[in-house]
């Protein structure tokens, strides 16, 4: 059974790797951060940046939630927009769903949830914008589709936030991505890429 003790342990024998390979690597890593990444992602533990994308601790900024949504009422996610934008002048916005995501079965699923329907309600648009395609669908398609459409979507937000807009305008090194992860098979992969001079539509 998992405690405490043994995450501290834990932490503890990887601290001890880490200095074992690189023994500078926490005095470095203290001084600054300059990762190159932002990762919007789901919180599902399942999906970990750093490991799917193969980069140590300072490379990926990171901001995670149910469903990996991007909404413009949401200050948490704007703010961590905001300062990897302007402070750490990231050059790749990465926004990443996954195969088999609990926010989107569940509205797939519909019936009550409770709170968490109020958040899901995003998907729910994202559902009904896509209606007559996914309509076409068998349950299994369906559920990846909707996985996809959602990052896309969501990669939408990302675009026409002030904070991208500002930038792509100062003529920004800055791109915007949509992938989708496979839990079944490890593999990220690309739906979509943006830039100053390929904007997503507005809709």
């Amino acid at each position: 059974m998992a405690n405490i003790k043994n995450i501290l342990d834990k932490n503890a024998a990887w601290a001890r790797r880490m200095k074992e390979k690189n023994p500078d690597f926490f005095a470095k890593l203290a001084q600054q951060q300059t990762p190159k990444y932002l990762w919007i992602g789901c919180s599902d533990s399942r999906v970990p940046a750093t490991q799917v994308l193969d980069l140590p601790p300072g490379e990926v900024f990171v901001h995670r939630n149910i469903a990996n949504i991007v909404v413009h009422s949401d200050m948490n996610c704007l703010s961590v927009i905001q300062y990897a934008v302007e402070v750490l002048e990231v050059e790749h916005i990465l926004v990443c769903g996954h195969y088999g995501c609990g926010g989107i079965k569940a509205v797939l699923d519909g019936g009550d949830h409770g709170m968490i329907d109020n958040w899901l309600g995003h998907i729910k648009n994202v559902q009904r914008l896509n209606s007559e395609q996914l309509s076409q669908l068998d349950d299994d398609e369906r559920f990846d589709k909707l996985c996809e459409l959602n990052v896309q979507e969501q990669v939408r937000n990302v675009c026409h936030t002030t904070v991208v807009q500002n930038a792509w305008k100062k003529d920004a090194n800055l791109s915007v991505h949509g992938c989708v992860y496979g839990l079944s098979d490890g593999i990220l992969r690309e739906l979509c890429t943006h830039t100053a001079h390929e904007p997503p539509q507005l809709r």
